[in-house]
C-alpha cells in the first residue's frame, strides 16, 4: 500500500525548513533547508527563493502542504500584488514609539490587553503599520493590502493567486485580531496604517482546506511558527513548552483566552482553536552564541566551560538583554554582566550565559502561571539552543522541576506537517504522532541562581 506524505515548512527569521511526512505515523522521511538574509528588514521575495529551493524537490509527490512563518513580520502590497518595501520581521524594534502610542489610543495597557488579548509591543503588525505611515508615506499610501510572512509563502504555493489566506493563531499576533470576537478588526488596521487596507482571510475551522498546489496537493492555512511548535510537540494542558532558538518563547496551551494588562504575556490563539499564551523574549541561542564568541570557543566548548563552574557561576549574573527586550519590555535595553572581580574565571563567564538564558524564561514561565493561573506540571524543551548539554543539564536545576528533551527536530515544520495531514484527512483531531527520542532531565533545585538574577534584573529598570 502506497504511503501518504505530507509535507511541513518552517519559514523562521535564518532559514526555510522543508520536512517530508509520513501522514500516518509522522516518520521524518527526508529534510531540506535554504538560508535566508540576515537583517531585522528583508525583501521577502528571498523568502520565496528560499522556499522553493527547500520544498521544491517534494511537492510533486505529497498529499497536503503547511507553513509555519515567523510571527508578526510586515509584508506590504500594492494594488497590483507586489512588494512595497522590504518586510519589517518580529525582532525590528524600531516601532517601540508607535506601540506605546498605539496602546494609549486604544485607551491603555488593560483595554488594548481586554480586546487584543495582548499589550502591543514593537514586534507586532501593527506597530510596524503606524511606524511606515509616519516616516514612509509614500509607501504606506501604496499599501494596498498587508501579510504575515507564512500568508505570503502560502499564497506563493496556492495555484489561485487570487486568495489570501491566514488562520486565527498568526493572525493574533498582528495587533488587529481579537480573541474576543474571533475576527479581525479592520478599524485597528486602519487607524496604525491611515487608511484602509485589505486583510486575508481568515480559515474558518483548524483543519481547512485553503487551496491546491499545482501539484494538486491540499494547502492548508498555516500558522505561525509558535503555534506550529505547540503542534509539533502534541503540547497539552499543563504543559509549558521552551523553545530557545533566535527568541526564546513559553507557550502553554489554555482553553481560554488570556487578557494581560501587564504585556508579559500575550494572548495568542494557537491552531487547534484554543489559545496559546505565550512569553517571549528576543534574546536566547544568541545569548549562547554571544558566550561562545567572546570566550573563544564554539557552542561544545561553551557547554564544557559552563558545566565546570559552581551554581551561581562565582557571582556573576547575566542580564542577558543584547538587543532590546520584550518580555520584560525594555526594546532599548542592553545586557548587563555583573558582579566579576579578579577572581571570576572563563568558566564562570560561561556559566553566567547559560542561567542568565535560563533564568530569562523561567520568568516567562511565572509570568504564564500568573496570567493563567495555571501550574506548570510539564516543562518540553526544544529548539537550536536545547541541544546544548549544559542547557539541558542545568535547566531542571534553574527551573525547579524536571525536564523533558524530545530528539533533535524541526518541531515548527513538523507542527505544519501534522497541520497538512489533518487537513487531509478532515478528522476531528490532530493525527497522534509519538513524541521522538524523549529525554527526562533532573537536578537539584539552585533558587539563588534565580534569585540573584531577578535582583539584578529589578535595579536596572522597571519589570512590569
Amino acid at each position: 500500500m502506497a504511503r501518504t506524505t505530507v509535507l511541513g515548512i518552517d519559514s523562521s527569521t535564518q532559514s526555510t525548513k522543508a520536512l517530508l511526512v509520513d501522514a500516518e505515523t509522522g516518520e521524518v522521511l527526508d529534510a531540506r533547508r535554504a538560508p535566508h538574509p540576515e537583517g531585522t528588514e528583508v525583501d521577502p521575495r528571498a523568502w520565496l527563493a528560499a522556499l522553493d529551493d527547500a520544498a521544491g524537490p517534494f511537492l510533486e509527490e505529497v498529499s497536503a502542504v503547511a507553513v509555519g512563518g515567523q510571527q508578526h513580520g510586515m509584508v506590504a502590497f500594492d494594488e497590483h500584488d507586489d512588494v512595497v518595501r522590504d518586510a519589517l520581521l518580529w525582532n525590528d524594534t524600531r516601532s517601540a514609539d508607535q506601540a506605546e502610542a498605539l496602546v494609549e489610543e486604544m485607551g491603555g495597557p488593560a483595554a488594548c490587553a481586554e480586546e487584543l488579548g495582548s499589550v502591543l509591543v514593537a514586534s507586532m503588525t501593527s506597530t510596524k503599520l503606524r511606524w511606515m505611515a509616519e516616516h514612509e508615506p509614500g509607501n504606506a499610501a501604496r499599501t494596498h493590502r498587508v501579510l504575515l510572512p507564512h500568508d505570503y509563502l502560502s499564497w506563493h504555493l496556492n495555484e489561485d493567486r487570487s486568495s489570501f489566506f491566514t488562520d486565527r493563531g498568526d493572525a493574533s499576533g498582528t495587533g488587529y485580531w481579537s480573541p474576543r470576537t474571533g475576527d479581525w478588526c479592520p478599524d485597528l488596521a486602519r487607524r496604525a496604517l491611515g487608511h484602509d487596507v485589505a486583510l486575508p482571510g481568515l480559515a474558518p475551522r483548524p483543519n481547512a482546506v485553503m487551496g491546491r498546489t499545482v501539484h494538486g496537493a491540499a494547502l492548508a492555512a498555516g500558522t505561525g511558527d509558535n503555534m506550529a511548535a505547540a503542534l509539533g510537540v502534541a503540547l497539552g494542558p499543563g504543559d509549558v513548552s521552551l523553545s530557545i532558538g533566535t527568541s526564546g518563547v513559553a507557550a502553554m496551551v489554555s482553553e481560554t483566552r488570556a487578557a494581560d494588562p501587564t504585556g508579559l504575556v500575550t494572548g495568542f490563539a494557537d491552531a487547534t482553536g484554543r489559545y496559546l499564551p505565550m512569553a517571549t523574549t528576543l534574546n536566547a541561542a544568541r545569548v549562547l552564541e554571544f558566550g561562545a564568541r567572546v570566550l573563544g570557543v564554539d557552542h561544545a566548548g561553551l557547554a564544557e566551560l559552563a558545566l565546570a563552574a559552581r551554581p551561581g557561576a562565582g557571582g556573576v549574573a547575566l542580564l542577558p538583554y543584547l538587543d532590546g527586550e520584550r518580555t520584560p519590555n525594555r526594546p532599548r535595553a542592553r545586557a548587563t554582566l555583573h558582579g566579576m572581580s579578579t577572581r571570576t574565571t572563563r568558566e564562570d563567564v560561561a556559566r553566567a550565559c547559560v542561567e542568565g538564558l535560563l533564568c530569562s524564561l523561567a520568568d516567562g514561565m511565572a509570568a504564564l502561571e500568573r496570567a493563567t493561573g495555571a501550574t506548570v506540571e510539564r516543562v518540553v524543551l526544544i529548539g537550536g539552543g536545547a541541544r546544548s548539554e549544559a542547557v539541558r543539564r542545568l535547566a531542571p536545576a534553574v527551573l525547579g522541576r524536571p525536564v523533558l528533551v524530545p530528539a533533535p527536530g524541526e518541531y515548527v515544520a513538523l507542527g505544519a506537517a501534522r497541520q497538512a495531514a489533518w487537513a487531509f484527512t478532515g478528522a476531528g483531531e490532530p493525527p497522534a504522532w509519538a513524541l521522538p527520542g524523549l529525554q527526562e532531565y533532573g537536578a537539584e533545585p539552585t533558587p539563588q541562581v534565580l534569585e540573584a538574577y531577578r535582583e539584578l534584573r529589578d535595579r536596572t529598570g522597571t519589570w512590569a
